[in-house]
């Protein structure tokens, strides 16, 4: 083997795309996103579900870059921040005509502008008139912002809690510049008041109910990209970084090529999170930029497994449940208990939801199915005839 040569990575046993297990999984959650709450929910409890979807991108995402690739980012609200402002931005334009604003003093710009006494549009809002544009922009711009802030750590081998640590930071410095340009973001209240979508009203229950359907139908395309990810052989790099980065090092592979990518698609997932929660909830603002939402995003995916697609969904729907419901009893006490639930999982179920099952529920369906397997097998045996004896 030459100097330049790189070894080959032995193959996975299952090289199929999803196994038995997985697409049982697949469907499953299919079943109860797609059929059983819209069935179930009524329209406002099916746009609150749909609400929580938009954060099961971001924890789609840290399964691949934190479970597979081993870097934790503790400032993935940043990407679901940039998501959301895009979108919000067209949307906003679209409801700042001249008619909607003519009481304004500029007519023509967002009512936070003029508040602030800007007098014209500035020059980063303009090409935000485009819904073609925004919707680029939802992709490319966290994907550069991560491929800036990946670079520049990566490339310096710079990794584990420094890299988690500056993630915060960033998050906290871009909340500050939001809050502190008020007159260019909306400042503490953020974008609101956003009504159509190319004259489509966004508010209405059956607005929100195909919003809900697109919400889901991207979330499952992105979860099938994420089995993608994990079953190619990048996947299987990914792993061995985690383990041996050194060692994945010298056998020639580039790692820090490796850690931007999937930390680069981890946040095209969030932003597509954060630009649909826009478009269902009807607004963005810089509390769901900072570090407190980024460290719970990271809870969803530790609740669910970190490991495990399918898990991170379960874990958002689980925590965000939870939150809604206990948040109302206990608004004090509320962030003590993710806390601790983040510390609990951490240290007692590092695996998560996904981990539970597989260790205690999956091998009890795995014998209830082999015992009716061979109960099947010994009635076949015993219903045949016997053999005549061989003369």
């Amino acid at each position: 083997m030459t100097s330049n040569s790189r070894p080959k990575l032995s193959p996975v046993k299952d090289s199929a795309f999803m196994s038995r297990r997985e697409w049982i999984a697949f469907l499953a959650v299919a079943a109860v996103i797609l059929v059983a709450f819209p069935a179930l929910l009524d329209a406002f409890r099916l746009n609150l579900v749909g609400k929580y979807l938009t954060y099961a991108f971001v924890a789609l995402g840290l399964v691949l870059c934190w479970g597979y690739g081993g870097i934790l980012s503790l400032g993935e609200g940043v990407f679901f921040g940039i998501g959301g402002y895009c979108i919000a931005m067209f949307l906003k334009l679209e409801a700042s005509n001249p008619e909607a604003t003519k009481i304004q003093s500029t007519p023509g710009i967002p009512d936070f502008m003029d508040w602030n006494q800007i007098t014209a549009l500035p020059w980063l809002w303009w090409p935000f008139h485009s819904l073609s544009f925004a919707i680029i922009a939802v992709i490319a711009a966290p994907a550069i912002t991560a491929l800036i802030v990946g670079a520049a750590m990566f490339k310096r081998r710079v990794g584990g809690v420094y890299f988690a640590i500056i993630t915060q930071a960033i998050a906290a410095i871009l909340t500050i510049l939001i809050v502190g340009q008020q007159g260019y973001t909306g400042g503490i209240n953020g974008i609101t008041d956003l009504r159509t979508l190319k004259g489509w009203d966004i508010r209405t229950d059956h607005a929100k109910e195909i919003l809900y359907f697109l919400n889901a139908g991207l979330l499952m395309a992105c979860m099938l990209f994420a089995q993608f990810i994990k079953r190619s052989k990048y996947g299987r790099v990914l792993i061995a970084m985690r383990g041996k980065e050194d060692r994945v090092r010298f056998s020639g592979y580039n790692v820090a090529n490796f850690k931007i990518f999937v930390f680069c698609l981890a946040a095209v997932f969030a932003a597509i999170g954060g630009a649909m929660f826009t478009l269902q909830v009807g607004f963005m603002s810089p509390s769901f930029v900072g570090i407190v939402p980024s460290i719970e995003m990271v809870i969803y995916t530790a609740v669910g497994g970190r490991e495990s697609i399918f898990g991170a969904i379960w874990g958002t729907l689980l925590v965000n449940f939870a939150k809604t419901s206990f948040s109302e009893s206990f608004p004090e006490l509320w962030l003590f208990g993710l806390g601790a639930l983040y510390i609990g999982v951490v240290m007692a179920f590092p695996d998560g939801l996904a981990g539970l099952w597989n260790t205690y529920v999956q091998p009890l369906f795995d014998r209830l199915l082999t015992g009716r397997q061979a109960s099947s097998a010994s009635r076949d045996n015993a219903s045949l005839p016997p053999k005549a004896p061989a003369e």
